[in-house]
């Protein structure tokens, strides 16, 4: 899926697995398994997680969040035990849990992480008795038929509520939801654009937001070339949107790849699947299974100020976690005000220096001929 949203506390989950029969382990031995709830005041809710440490061969430990209450996993990045201490990073929700073992090896105290909120979580060591049932995963729906041609079968285009912060494209299930996106947005994912080669059309284009849901007329999860077809389907039945193509030559972006090579990892996600990009919090962005073109449209459509061309010859899909301090420049396309930069010392460098360090990538301002949709009609929805 492709997500382009705000998230605050312990994030969605990604894929559901059945915890496996307990190990035998001694009391200083962390490799088990463990739970405790985690109290959120920001948000008045309460999470019960727990946690699967396993021994490694390769690495040493590995480890696994179970959000029973959200109903997912939260594999760790890395996960470090010395002298008591242990240390969990999840790169996937820039979230990290440090706690000590108790000196009767019966629970672990210590703080999750997640972004910029930090809360005490104390874990107990589980028995077969005291561990909490997890719940069976959502059956995965299978791909839809790559040589399907989807429609949506039915389709509601409502006025978002007011105030909603972000924005939102993703599949849930069997239908193709957006939350709090403009007929510009829809535009710029359905034909991969940038907002600045969209010419012509009213201001309200810019400025009216919509929710959508819709079911597709084929079954199974749809790709994205199918998620755009079905959206420039509904922009022509339900907007009335025509438009003709015109090169222009534009500021622009675009993104190569640093003389050391990419420093993410590659995916093993199937071609056809679903990429999800989306920000834990502004300047803090996690990518699964994604091109780079989904890069390059996530850049263009949420955070830069003109389009932004891949360049980097780089194919497959990658996962990676990019943190940088964003300028005033950014998120404009998603109504977010930037807040003044900070000294601190730990501050993340600025998007340009941080997309080399950390992933190996480059980011270079340019000129560059691309094409432009000029409007020739476009109105508001339909009814439903």
């Amino acid at each position: 899926m492709l997500r382009i949203e705000r998230l605050c506390t312990l994030s969605a989950a990604i894929v559901l697995t059945p915890i496996l029969a307990l190990a035998q382990t001694g009391p200083h031995d962390v490799a088990d398994t463990w739970q405790g709830t985690l109290h959120i005041p920001q948000v008045g809710k309460d999470l019960r997680l727990v946690l699967k440490i396993e021994k490694d061969p390769a690495h040493g430990l590995k480890s696994t969040f179970y959000s029973i209450d959200q109903g997912g996993t939260l594999p760790a990045t890395s996960t470090a035990f010395a002298d008591g201490a242990l240390a969990i990073k999840i790169d996937m929700i820039d979230g990290n849990y440090e706690a000590k073992l108790s000196s009767d090896g019966k629970s672990l105290s210590g703080t999750w992480k997640q972004s910029d909120n930090t809360l005490p979580l104390l874990l107990e060591r589980t028995t077969p008795a005291t561990l909490w049932t997890i719940p069976e995963p959502p059956k995965k729906l299978p791909p839809m038929d790559p040589k399907a041609d989807p429609s949506f079968e039915v389709a509601t285009v409502k006025p978002s509520r007011p105030n909603t912060p972000g924005k939102l494209f993703t599949v849930r299930g069997t239908k193709v939801i957006t939350i709090n996106t403009t007929v510009n947005d829809l535009i710029t994912f359905a034909y991969g654009v940038h907002s600045k080669q969209i010419v012509g059309g009213p201001s309200w284009i810019e400025s009216d937001k919509f929710d959508i849901e819709g079911q597709p007329d084929v079954p199974g999860t749809p790709s994205t070339k199918q998620l755009r077809a079905m959206l420039r389907k509904l922009l022509t039945e339900r907007f009335g949107l025509t438009f003709h193509k015109e090169p222009r030559t534009l500021a622009a972006y675009v993104i190569t790849t640093s003389k050391d090579g990419p420093k993410m990892s590659q995916s093993n996600a199937a071609p056809d699947a679903l990429p999800a990009l989306f920000f834990t919090k502004l300047g803090v962005l996690t990518v699964r299974s994604a091109t780079m073109q989904d890069l390059a449209e996530l850049f263009q459509s949420a955070v830069l100020d003109r389009p932004v061309v891949d360049q980097t010859k780089l194919a497959g899909r990658w996962n990676f976690l990019l943190k940088w301090t964003p300028d005033e420049s950014q998120f404009s396309a998603m109504g977010v005000k930037v807040p003044p930069p900070t000294d601190a010392a730990d501050a993340p460098p600025p998007l340009f220096t941080a997309i080399q360090e950390q992933i190996g990538l480059k980011l270079e301002a340019t000129k560059t001929e691309v094409d432009v949709l000029v409007l020739d009609k476009i109105e508001r929805p339909s009814a439903n």
